[in-house]
């Protein structure tokens, strides 16, 4: 599914594939190091659709959308809400 490199999803709008609002830009993706499996991505710059959402929120206190919800990386990274709440 995921044929972009990490770099290159950073900055990216993150945009909900249900509604079409957007939730922030990447600012970060979270993984393990051992085996590179994606866990989340870090939301740098929400808006206020993020905070309707029941998201956990990292160490820095960014909000973190599963990496499960994604559903593709292109010009835009579409995620489905429906999978996050």
């Amino acid at each position: 599914m995921l044929k972009s490199r990490g770099g290159e999803i950073i900055g990216k709008i993150v945009v909900s594939e249900e509604t079409g609002r957007k939730f922030g830009t990447v600012g970060d993706l979270k993984f393990i190091a051992e085996s590179g499996e994606l866990l989340s991505i870090a939301l740098s710059e929400p808006t206020k659709n993020t905070l309707q959402l029941n998201l956990e929120r990292d160490d820095e206190g960014r909000y973190l959308i599963p990496f499960s919800s994604v559903k593709s990386v292109g010009d835009f990274v579409i995620i489905s809400e429906k999978e996050i709440i």
